[in-house]
């Protein structure tokens, strides 16, 4: 049994009631046995006992009921252990944040979830029973017959070993062809989905039908590693059965002798041919569910690979909440790290009430990365995120984040109508409001014109970049009227639009901005005209530029030199 299952509650409790139905399984066996061998050597004389009919049966019927009780019971726990084992993926996916889950393939974390968990059916519902009758029934019925014929008792328990051994040895080749066969289906899976969500670049480029043999490739080297796999497992059923078959045989050939020299009764050799089978058979059949669990096995040593890939955002025990009001957000030399690579460097910002500090520089500079400081997405490797004099790190992050509006660089829409997502941030805002955040960030008119209004379902129905931008600026409008002040984070909003959307979204965006706090992700010069002060962020390090002049029509650029000692009130800021 794979050790990690048992950090799972469920798993536990689900492991002690299959050693119980185990021990039970095992005395029904014997008792079935013995009361099948009285019960017919009582015909053989000639003798027919009510109360040995009455065993018999009674033994019969209970050993099917406690069958299907056991079946019935594995199915519901095996459900209750993927359900929390999903749980718990989901759970350490979400508490990582997006900066560990943009270093993951989605299409291989959507197999996982899906297909791997779903593969722990054959582990969980028939391979770890079986494990347990493996031990109970074959000690049982060895006991049993030690009492009963000590020289067949030997010879079951030498052969006994047999069956594990040849199972082990074809085991290890299963295992290691399952692990390969999993991996081709989790490679399978990541790029079917990378594939599809790059359908329309791939279009683009003519490059569709290329993908097309990829994916034929692909699902046919699948095919063929899961062909030779069944192959192997036919194989390895075909010499357990051999071994099991000569085994008994071995018993029964001499307990037949013996019996002609009438050296054994009637009823112990049938105790004997009865229980020697049952020896035998949970082994057998342990071997044939082996195989069926092994991809299981293999996904899940793939979750707890990603459970254990990064270490989980320290639980704050006594979380401070946020003090009321704002008073303001300052960096105070902090440095973040992924591994060896440094995203942020030394970096000291201040970010007073009022301020729209906007973020230029060139990609994977690290701007992004403050806004997930900021939003608590990211852990500083060093330095402090103070929040009104208060580390981030001792805040109520789910109280703080309360008092945010953030626009990411690719929102999401999610399934439901139109006024489901904008109210995404604040549910339960009046529908007044959802139209004013829909007017303000000019998606009322495109709104107005879906089959729905805003209550058209979003399934289905493809939108524009610009049109999911300016959604998304109406989710954080209404988010930020809600909340009230606080502070809004803009991740490049203009990113992917045409002329008219990036003038739409920019007005939207000072709009919103007008008497807020504000950090502003800038890739284009039309967003500078919303800041009051610009900082530069180039290879993790910070550098203040000239202030943006004011008005739509400012900010043609960047500026190129950098600003005097201190620029709008920026001392803090440090390179």
């Amino acid at each position: 049994m794979d050790r990690r299952l048992l950090r799972l509650g469920p798993v536990r409790h689900y492991a002690t009631v299959l050693a119980g139905s185990a021990v039970l399984a095992a005395i029904l066996v014997v008792g079935q046995a013995v009361s099948l061998a009285t019960l017919l050597s009582g015909l053989v004389g000639g003798s027919l006992s009510g109360p040995a009919v009455v065993t018999c049966l009674a033994f019969v019927v209970l050993r099917g009921v406690h069958g299907a009780v056991a079946a019935t019971v594995a199915g519901r726990a095996t459900a209750k252990v993927k359900a929390h084992l999903r749980a718990e993926l989901l759970d350490a996916a979400t508490a990582r944040g997006p900066g560990w889950l943009a270093g993951q393939r989605a299409g291989e974390l959507a197999t996982l979830a899906g297909r791997g968990v779903d593969g722990l059916d054959g582990y969980l519902a028939s391979y770890l029973p079986q494990v347990f009758l493996a031990v109970t029934v074959p000690l049982g019925t060895l006991g049993w017959l030690a009492v009963t014929d000590l020289r067949s008792a030997i010879v079951v328990g030498v052969t006994l070993p047999l069956i594990p051994v040849f199972g082990a040895l074809v085991g290890w080749q299963t295992g290691a062809r399952t692990k390969h066969q999993w991996h081709l289906l989790q490679r399978l899976g990541g790029h079917f989905l990378d594939t599809v969500i790059g359908l329309p670049t791939l279009r683009s480029f003519g490059a569709q039908r290329t993908q097309v043999r990829r994916v034929r490739a692909m699902a046919d080297a699948y095919r063929v590693a899961t062909m030779r796999t069944l192959r192997l497992a036919f194989l390895s059923a075909l010499v357990l059965e051999l071994v099991a078959t000569v085994s008994v045989a071995l018993v029964a050939v001499p307990v037949g002798l013996r019996l002609l020299d009438g050296k054994l009764t009637l009823t112990a050799a049938l105790v004997v041919l009865l229980l020697a089978p049952e020896a035998y058979l949970p082994l057998r059949a342990l071997g044939t569910k082996f195989h069926a669990s092994q991809e299981g096995l293999a996904a899940s040593a793939e979750i707890f690979k990603v459970l254990d890939a990064a270490p989980v955002p320290p639980v704050r025990t006594a979380p401070r909440l946020p003090a009321p009001g704002f008073a303001g957000v300052a960096f105070d030399r902090v440095e973040v790290r992924y591994g060896d690579v440094v995203a942020l460097r030394d970096l000291s910002l201040d970010v007073a009430p009022g301020d729209r500090v906007a973020l230029v520089g060139p990609s994977g500079g690290g701007k992004s990365t403050i806004l997930g400081l900021v939003l608590g997405f990211v852990t500083p490797s060093s330095g402090r995120v103070l929040v009104d004099g208060a580390d981030l790190a001792d805040l109520d992050l789910a109280a703080w984040r309360a008092r945010l509006a953030w626009m990411p660089q690719r929102p999401h829409l999610f399934a439901g109508t139109v006024t489901d997502n904008i109210r995404l941030g604040a549910p339960g805002t009046p529908q007044d409001h959802v139209v004013e955040a829909a007017v303000a960030a000019d998606a009322d008119g495109f709104i107005r014109a879906l089959p729905g209004g805003y209550d058209t379902d979003l399934t289905g129905h493809g939108l524009s970049s610009g049109q999911r931008q300016r959604l998304a600026m109406a989710r954080a409008w209404l988010r930020g009227n809600a909340q009230g002040g606080g502070l809004l984070l803009l991740d490049e909003p203009t990113a992917r639009l045409d002329p008219a959307s990036e003038s739409a979204v920019i007005a939207a965006a000072t709009r919103l901005a007008a008497g807020r706090t504000a950090l502003l992700v800038a890739h284009r010069p039309a967003l500078l005209s919303v800041a009051t002060r610009v900082v530069e962020i180039k290879d993790g390090v910070a550098a203040p530029l000239a202030a943006p002049a004011a008005g739509p029509g400012a900010g043609s650029g960047f500026g190129s030199g950098a600003a005097p000692a201190a620029v709008s009130g920026v001392p803090a800021v440090h390179a």
